[in-house]
């Protein structure tokens, strides 16, 4: 009894002290060199008639970007020699800035070439609430949709602009019918793949330390498949809202976690589901190596299938 409780105090701690430091991670995510929210507007069946577009505000910045300050220095259009990357014009800047906007969202001089492109892609600081806004040099006009907002840390719309016909709308008017493309499918899909390839693994592991009964399998089948489907769904969760760098902070941290808990889980009842006994040191190291190797795994598929882990 007193080596039980032992080690459950011990492994209490290492649990205690992890717990801080996953709590207090997050803190360094919000450093300027990680990676920003980002929205990504994907156009279907666009005509190859010249076209440009922009992401309106319903602030009047954000991060560097901000409307203009009317001061010809500041203004972001080609020709402009502080601005070599500038995609508009000065005819089409100027009609941008122009523009007036229904419900009083602005020009923050953010600009794409959409014909070309086929989509807009604000990867950096994009507002959080925003109207997309479309102009054909070619007939002078503007099309917009719809208020819309950031959903995930990375977030997808689709705009279908078969049917549009330019020439037949009115310049301003709301014709753009954007819609959340979110891919949960795949995402779903990465989610089970990671659980079965992680479980597998560590039952491969499992055989190699000599845990090969028919109850112990099961045990660790079990137990495996609690904590790995509880730290995919949390990590699914952190990176849809939080991103990739939040995500790669507390895989480390929650594998860590993992491990004492597993660890602490196999050496309290592992021995209820084994005729023959292990000691509790070789129930801590199986829990260590098969973590580690199942992580390292993980990192692996991770590159070579980046589409599914």
């Amino acid at each position: 009894m007193y080596k039980v409780a032992k080690t459950q105090r011990i492994f209490l701690l290492m649990l205690a002290v992890l717990t801080a430091l996953l709590l207090l991670s997050p803190l360094s995510v919000h450093a300027d060199t990680g990676p920003k929210p980002s929205v990504r507007i994907r156009f279907e069946n666009m005509g190859e008639e010249l076209c440009y577009g922009t992401l309106l505000s319903e602030t009047r910045s954000t991060g560097p970007q901000s409307v203009w300050d009317g001061s010809p220095e500041t203004a972001y259009y080609k020709g402009n020699p502080n601005f070599s990357d500038a995609v508009f014009d000065y005819d089409t800047w100027r009609a941008f800035v122009r523009y007036n906007d229904s419900d009083g969202y602005f020009f923050l001089q953010t600009e794409w070439e959409v014909s070309q492109t086929k989509e807009i892609a604000w990867t950096y600081y994009p507002p959080q609430r925003f109207k997309i806004l479309l102009y054909f040099p070619e007939e002078g006009k503007f099309v917009s949709g719809g208020i819309c907002e950031r959903y995930a840390f990375d977030s997808y719309y689709t705009v279908d602009m078969d049917g549009l016909n330019i020439s037949s709308v009115t310049s301003g008017e709301e014709v753009l019918s954007p819609y959340r493309s979110y891919d949960y499918v795949n995402e779903v899909l990465s989610f089970l793949a990671r659980v079965v390839v992680t479980v597998l693994v560590e039952l491969g592991i499992a055989f190699l330390f000599g845990f090969r009964e028919r109850k112990q399998i099961l045990f660790l089948t079990a137990v495996n498949c609690v904590t790995q489907v509880l730290l995919n769904a949390l990590l699914n969760l952190v990176n849809y809202f939080s991103g990739q760098l939040a995500f790669l902070l507390l895989y480390v941290a929650l594998e860590i976690v993992v491990f004492v808990l597993e660890a602490a889980v196999y050496c309290l009842w592992m021995k209820k589901f084994s005729a023959q006994p292990k000691k509790n040191f070789v129930c801590v190291v199986y829990a260590l190596v098969a973590n580690a190797v199942s992580f390292g795994a993980g990192l692996g598929l991770a590159v070579l299938i980046p589409g599914i882990f």
